[in-house]
């Protein structure tokens, strides 16, 4: 017989310590294709919109790494024959792209995007038809680019014409680009410029491009050129329904290492009836149990019990976490989502409960998984952290007015005046009601029908906002 604190123990080991990849390799046993996911995996894909920690990163450095390239391409089957180069990521590797200090430098240099994009694509499929350029560094590689247009030229159609004689693909990958440039109108060139050799390359059989992009990035001027729409028809957006996200938790729950998995693998067979499926050495879950219904609630149910309280009136635990954890655009990320199960777990100990999770360790995990939120979006948007931590002990919904009121205190001289390493906000030029409308895009912010501003606990608890019969925020 496995007792509850075994489960607990088993939940606690089978969920990451750290929920973001980072860029680096992912543990292919806790790979998870949404349903929603696999057209932005498609070679013909090459534009892929997202929010913070949603999975641009974590499928870049999928799709580069052999052991979980083979994976997706169990699903997406034109993948098996495709190599695959990161162009621009999160971490750093001079050999195939430069950084941003780098990057910088070219352009002080009077080099221009569309010769940086273009080296970094040459250097890459240079190797694949074993043709030699300048590559001592980034502005060798740069200036020959620029002095020999035909032969770049060149080196992209045998590249293609190689692939195409050999049954092959070559995919590059793209992602992290508002690391590029701390200056938006700098790095709107850069993305537009990318894009538009993601777009000639178009015209190559065999080989492709994806760009991942962020939101912000893509609701800019980074569109308008000629026959953009052509990227833009297959565009994804990449988003995580309640049921991909229980679907990913019992991913890593039936993947998880030695005892962990045999009790949770368990109570999956004692739930769903069978065992999951076994591909290799990694566990996959049926068909039925990664779409929403009967069997995926009860797993969730089997662990946290059916409500959040001693009844239904305080609601569903398989539905009550997701949505607690959702920002203002009702997205909630897998990040979030797996550390605030992992950190109910570990509270759970301390509480007499009948469950693996007590629904009140599960409103700690959300307090957990909101400041982790914070800490996240303040990489992205510095600005935020500095805006949105004046608004401590307000208590939401609220007026736009007091929020204005309160802001204006620490900069009397307007938004323009906030200071940031990073990029500042898009829309300063705009005066505060300007940076409103930027935290309701982002998701920060959320206009309510009467016009009140309401902030979702995913940030406001981690802001240390209060709101009536909500999350206590952090102390």
């Amino acid at each position: 017989m496995v007792n509850i604190s075994q489960v607990r123990q088993a939940i606690i080991t089978a969920l990451p310590k750290e929920t973001s990849s980072y860029g680096n390799p992912i543990n292919s046993k806790q790979l998870y294709i949404p349903p929603g996911h696999e057209n932005a995996l498609q070679l013909n894909c090459n534009l892929i919109v997202g929010a913070r920690g949603v999975g641009k990163s974590t499928w870049t450095s999928a799709l580069a790494e052999p052991q979980s390239k083979s994976i997706i391409g169990a699903n997406i089957s034109e993948l098996e024959n495709t190599q695959v180069q990161k162009g621009f990521a999160e971490t750093t590797d001079k050999e195939l792209y430069p950084d941003i200090k780098i990057f910088n430098n070219l352009l002080q240099k009077q080099f221009e995007p569309p010769d940086i994009w273009q080296a970094v694509i040459v250097r890459w499929l240079s190797k694949v038809i074993d043709y030699k350029i300048p590559h001592k560094d980034w502005i060798s590689s740069v200036s020959w680019v620029k002095k020999n247009a035909e032969q770049v030229v060149n080196i992209i159609q045998k590249a293609s014409e190689h692939l195409r004689s050999n049954g092959r693909n070559a995919l590059i990958v793209f992602d992290a680009l508002d690391r590029t440039s701390n200056n938006w109108q700098q790095m709107d060139d850069i993305v537009r410029e990318l894009l538009k050799q993601v777009l000639y390359l178009k015209t190559f059989s065999n080989i492709s491009a994806k760009v991942f992009l962020r939101e912000d990035q893509f609701s800019r001027n980074v569109k308008n050129f000629p026959d953009a729409s052509k990227l833009l028809a297959n565009r994804a957006e990449l988003t995580w329904q309640m049921n991909d996200l229980h679907g990913l938790l019992w991913q890593y729950f039936c993947n998880a290492p030695g005892d962990s998995g045999l009790v949770l693998r368990g109570i999956y067979k004692e739930v769903v009836g069978e065992e999951p499926i076994k591909q290799g050495d990694v566990w996959v879950l049926h068909d039925d149990v990664k779409r929403e219904g009967a069997r995926q609630r009860k797993l969730f149910e089997k662990l946290a019990g059916e409500w959040m309280g001693n009844n239904s009136r305080r609601g569903s635990t398989y539905s009550w976490v997701v949505k607690h954890l959702a920002d203002g655009t009702g997205s909630t990320s897998p990040r979030s989502f797996l550390l605030a199960i992992k950190e109910a777990a570990e509270e759970s100990a301390r509480k007499d409960s009948m469950y693996p999770l007590h629904y009140e360790a599960i409103k700690q995990g959300v307090q957990k998984a909101s400041l982790n939120r914070v800490e996240e979006i303040a990489e992205d948007y510095p600005w935020i952290r500095e805006l949105c931590g004046k608004l401590e002990n307000l208590n939401v919904p609220i007026e736009f007015d007091s929020i204005k009121a309160r802001w204006i205190e620490y900069y009397p001289r307007g938004p323009g005046n906030i200071k940031t390493d990073s990029l500042p906000p898009q829309n300063a030029d705009g005066g505060w009601i300007g940076i409103k409308e930027e935290l309701v895009r982002i998701g920060v912010f959320d206009t309510m029908r009467d016009g009140r501003i309401n902030m979702p606990d995913i940030y406001r608890v981690g802001f240390r906002l209060g709101r009536k019969g909500g999350v206590k925020p952090v102390d």
